[in-house]
């Protein structure tokens, strides 16, 4: 086509736009209003939300297996959106939660942040699962930094989120794999998988802080349906093309490997399913801020990696290697502070797109450790509290 035929094409294609707007704009201007109302009354539901964030207080030992945990996340699991009028008028949006554990020049921290309509919920399961540990409201640890205007001058911060190294329906390592479910197992024979992480936590020092996030909301996606899909695409590639007893394809040719993919997906899906994301930071004052903390921040996740299923990686961290380097590091991590501190992942003004982890997988990266968890900073109550006795003489 030459240049001045393709001139007089646009040059008609412009006029057809032109002499057809009165059809086509104004769908463009109410797609956009509805965009612009939705951010607006989400947003207005978002500040009108009031919010506790509550500190558990570990008893010296925990008897418990993550299964404990795995319980209490059952009831977070809140499906709610709300009916027409909620949803499109007044911006309801369906709840989150935070789990969080957090080190403070060393002293390592349990935290859930929930909206105060939940809170007796929260406080109730994890009283019902945890009968010795004591929960109470405290500030927010994170608005240390809030207007702190020596912020990047006297404190050095690097931030992270993650994401999965495969689909949802992959499982990562969880705690039923390192055997914790095993209630013949002695406290001192136990391998729990977030000791090695407590302890890097326990670590730090004076100076120093890691906060590391778990935002979960109940999911709403096909993620089960994926992983259906996917186990018969497995069972696909090793039928030897003969039908089993049911009608299906007989898959006498799957591996070891193959048959341990199958059944890790199918407990996977067959349990609640949560948004997730995770996002993780590392504060220290310039003096002793070491980039090893970075890298062990990093290197803690990968534990629950296993190479034919599902992992973590780290993405959005706030490191540029190019271009105004020092400029857009500084709004990176302004941005992820401010995201951290307003546990924003699902809804604006920090939206992410989420993966899914069901319950087992979220119990596994946050429970509450038994004694094989002996961090020397990791505070717990000394003694035991109880109810005096009935008959006691007044």
């Amino acid at each position: 086509m030459s240049l001045l035929s393709f001139s007089v094409l646009f040059k008609y294609a412009i006029q057809a736009m032109v002499n057809t707007r009165l059809f086509w704009m104004p769908a463009i201007l109410v797609f956009v209003f509805w965009r612009l109302w939705i951010q607006y009354i989400n947003a207005r539901f978002i500040t009108s939300l009031s919010w506790s964030l509550l500190e558990i207080k570990l008893p010296r030992e925990i008897l418990k297996s993550p299964r404990a945990m795995e319980l209490f996340l059952n009831t977070l699991h809140q499906t709610k959106d709300g009916n027409f009028v909620e949803k499109y008028w007044h911006g309801f949006l369906r709840p989150w939660f935070s789990l969080e554990i957090v080190s403070i020049g060393g002293n390592i921290h349990f935290f859930i942040c929930t909206q105060k309509f939940f809170r007796n919920l929260v406080e109730a399961q994890i009283y019902a699962q945890y009968s010795d540990v004591e929960i109470k409201e405290a500030d927010d640890y994170s608005r240390i930094f809030f207007g702190n205007k020596e912020f990047g001058k006297e404190w050095g911060c690097w931030g992270t989120e993650f994401a999965l190294t495969a689909e949802d329906a992959y499982p990562i390592k969880t705690y039923v794999d390192y055997g914790l479910d095993d209630t013949a197992l002695k406290e001192e024979q136990k391998i729990d998988p977030i000791t090695s992480f407590l302890e890097f936590m326990g670590s730090l020092k004076d100076g120093e802080q890691a906060w590391f996030q778990i935002l979960i909301r109940a999911t709403k996606t096909d993620w089960k349906e994926s992983g259906k899909k996917i186990i018969e695409k497995i069972m696909e590639e090793g039928s030897d093309g003969k039908e089993n007893a049911d009608g299906g394809k007989s898959a006498a040719k799957l591996t070891p490997g193959k048959k341990t993919i199958i059944e890790a997906i199918e407990r996977d899906v067959s349990k609640l399913g949560f948004d997730t994301g995770i996002r993780a930071m590392y504060l220290a004052r310039n003096d002793v801020f070491n980039p090893v903390n970075i890298a062990s921040l990093v290197a803690s996740m990968k534990q629950y990696n296993t190479l034919n299923l599902n992992g973590f990686k780290p993405t959005r961290a706030t490191s540029v290697d190019y271009l105004f380097k020092n400029r857009r590091e500084q709004a990176m991590k302004k941005e992820m502070l401010n995201a951290y501190r307003q546990r924003s992942y699902f809804y604006i003004p920090y939206e992410h797109s989420p993966f899914v982890l069901n319950t087992e997988e979220l119990a596994t990266i946050f429970h509450f450790p038994g004694r094989v968890a002996e961090t020397p900073t990791f505070g717990r109550i000394e003694a035991k509290k109880s109810e005096a006795p009935a008959n006691l003489p007044i």
